[in-house]
């Protein structure tokens, strides 16, 4: 055996097993994000259920295409997946028609993710279209948050606790999001309002 044989060190395992267990906890973390099951991001990725389930566990070693598989079905590339420095574009853009940032879509009422999904959950951004009669009503959020609204179209009430405001294009309003409340289209058409909810 020569002298390099004998000083050769293993140097791929350490660096493979550490990019399997940030994969892991990475597709884990964005998948209980969006609420969603193993199985529907299965069916979104086209990947199988016991893979995703394996990589989750950091038990498998996936190949480069069912990775990309992964990062698609999450609406983003590649290094923005594994987080990998220099692997993305220091652009990241959501188009108008991505599916995957649709977080509701119904008759009454579509709301649209526009902050990136990898993004710390501090601070949620969203489009929210509602039709005539539609209304989106939440319960109360952790103590402490605070919702900011602007209206591009129609005219909206805005309802926190006991307290409400009814708002016209262009203008804004914030209120406290650990209360119920409400967003309700309070005009005869559509609406159109941008919405961002802030945690603390």
């Amino acid at each position: 055996m020569s002298s390099t044989q004998k000083t050769r060190k293993p140097v791929a395992r350490a660096p493979v097993e550490a990019i399997n267990r940030h994969l892991g906890t990475r597709v884990k973390n964005l998948r209980t994000t969006r609420g969603w099951s193993l199985e529907a991001l299965a069916n979104a990725s086209g990947v199988s259920r016991s893979m995703l389930s394996q990589i989750e566990r950091e038990e498998a070693n996936p190949t480069l295409a069912v990775t990309l598989r992964i990062a698609q079905a999450f609406g983003m590339g590649l290094g923005d997946l594994l987080e990998m420095p220099g692997a993305a574009s220091s652009v990241s853009v959501i188009r108008a028609d991505d599916h995957a940032f649709h977080y509701r879509s119904d008759k009454a009422c579509r709301i649209r993710t526009l902050s990136p999904l990898n993004l710390e959950k501090d601070v949620e951004f969203y489009e929210v279209q509602l039709q005539a009669g539609g209304a989106l009503r939440s319960s109360a959020h952790f103590e402490g948050t605070r919702e900011f609204i602007t209206v591009q179209k129609g005219v909206v009430r805005v309802e926190s606790a006991d307290d409400a405001e009814t708002l016209n294009p262009g203008d804004s309003a914030s209120y406290r999001a650990d209360v119920p409340h409400a967003i309700v289209n309070a005009g005869k058409g559509e609406a159109v309002v941008f919405l961002v909810d802030i945690y603390r």
